[in-house]
């Protein structure tokens, strides 16, 4: 697949400025004049691949962090954002956008924040929410929000938490035996603390007395998850230091927002110690991405992997780009990240040709689909049903599909792609981000109008759909 231009001008101009180097000092070590390279920081021209070689060379720069990372959320935001019929007067191209997320990457996410407030005041206006009296702000975004946010535009990527993680598990001696004996003997060696078996009666699936060093784990609870409450209750007593330090630089509104990012930190670090990034990351190259047998090679769950894949963005070492979302029956997307280009919507449900939805009518299977979206790129996806719940009659069991792929120039690293005719154009199914910001004219599964586009309504006649868009 041809790599489009890169148009950097930021990020070349935070290497110059971080290595303490003029314009001139800069354009000699990689070997340009000085006003290309003036060019270039103003994205006036975009990057040669000899730049790219000279820049990975003199300052040992990842050419993949150059060419992907907070770029592709960030410009699926913004663009989301200006679809509003709010903005119906003004309609950017994808190069003005691009220009924008470039060279002003503030602008932008600010731009992205005023417009959720002003979808939430919106929506408020329209329930008669009995707050509207009240003298607080309205359009502040709830706690959850801002910590969704927080996590999506940090590429689900915590440097320090994942690197402390990955040490320990190397210490412990985490992936090369029984990981539950090794967490149990570290709680009890390390921190004092004895586990026994909980209360079958009791829903909660773990529970810590901090006075008699007791923690009770839910004894019915799957394997892969009683491991990872074990991994979670020994992040919630290590590394404090650094969750308070990446709590703090993230600056949240509010006391609720930052605890609820700290039970995000502690998950993550608990994924990452279960999961340690190198071995991982080699184990999933060697399966060629074989969900089901790193699942049983770590002893975890399909969704702890699928996650995981998810978030292996290690400057330097960097894993496939991969999207991974989970979905509730009702097409929620109850969680989501993405480093391929594929950004979910942050309105509105998923798109309903995507493969995801089937998993709940074929339980226990994976469903592969080649998908191609609106902008011409093609995906390998990846669904299955889930089941989360306790083992006795009458216990709640929600059901969840898990989401994965990548773009298709990735395929031949996944098994699932071996007996797909991926040159095949008529084998992909055309599929959308959001009905609301879908650009497919003629889709018969469209659930509501695309916005910003006029509709023709024509009572002699009846397609598909009650209305025509204008393309």
């Amino acid at each position: 697949m041809a790599i489009g231009k890169l148009y950097i001008g930021r990020k070349v101009r935070e290497i110059r400025e971080a290595n303490r180097a003029t314009q001139g000092q800069f354009a000699e070590r990689i070997g340009i004049s000085t006003s290309y390279l003036n060019q270039i920081e103003n994205n006036q021209r975009p990057v040669s691949a000899a730049v790219l070689l000279a820049l990975a060379e003199k300052f040992q720069i990842d050419i993949a962090d150059l060419s992907s990372g907070e770029g592709d959320r960030l410009l699926s935001a913004l663009s989301e954002a200006l679809s509003d019929p709010l903005f119906e007067t003004y309609s950017p191209s994808l190069q003005e956008l691009k220009l924008v997320v470039q060279n002003a990457p503030g602008l932008a996410h600010a731009l992205i924040t005023a417009h959720q407030a002003y979808r939430r005041n919106g929506e408020q206006l329209a329930s008669f929410d009995d707050r509207l009296g009240q003298t607080t702000g309205l359009a502040e975004p709830t706690p959850y929000e801002e910590v969704r946010d927080f996590f999506h535009f940090v590429d689900n990527y915590i440097h320090a938490l994942d690197l402390a993680a990955e040490r320990l598990a190397a210490r412990i001696g985490l992936g090369e035996g029984e990981n539950h004996t090794l967490l149990l003997q570290h709680l009890e060696r390390e921190h004092g603390i004895e586990v026994v078996r909980g209360d079958p009666a009791d829903e909660h699936m773990r529970r810590f007395d901090p006075v008699t060093r007791r923690l009770s784990i839910n004894p019915y609870a799957p394997a892969p998850s009683r491991d990872f409450q074990l991994a979670l209750q020994i992040a919630q007593l290590q590394e404090t230091a650094l969750f308070d330090a990446v709590i703090a630089e993230a600056s949240f509104r509010t006391d609720e927002a930052a605890e609820i990012c700290r039970i995000g930190l502690h998950n993550y670090f608990a994924g990452a110690l279960i999961l340690p990034y190198q071995p991982f990351l080699k184990a999933a190259r060697e399966a060629r991405h074989d969900i089901e047998l790193l699942a049983t090679r770590f002893g975890a769950s399909l969704e702890q992997v699928c996650h995981r894949l998810s978030t292996l963005q290690r400057p330097g070492a960097k894993g496939i780009p991969i999207f991974f979302a989970r979905i509730d029956r009702a097409g929620n997307i109850t969680k989501r990240h993405s480093a391929a280009k594929l950004q979910f919507a942050r309105f509105g449900a998923a798109c309903p040709l995507w493969n995801v939805h089937q998993a709940f009518e074929m339980p226990g299977r994976i469903i592969r689909q080649l998908a191609e979206t609106p902008d011409g790129v093609r995906y390998l996806c990846l669904a299955t049903q889930i089941t989360k719940g306790g083992a006795r009659f009458g216990t709640p069991r929600p059901r969840y599909a898990i989401a994965l792929g990548c773009e298709i120039s990735y395929a031949d690293s996944f098994v699932y792609a071996d007996d797909l005719d991926l040159t095949n154009r008529a084998a992909y199914d055309p599929i959308g981000i959001s009905c609301r910001i879908c650009e497919r004219v003629r889709c018969p599964s469209r659930a509501v109008p695309p916005l910003k586009r006029k509709l023709v309504i024509r009572h002699d006649q009846r397609g598909t759909l009650p209305y025509e868009i204008t393309d």
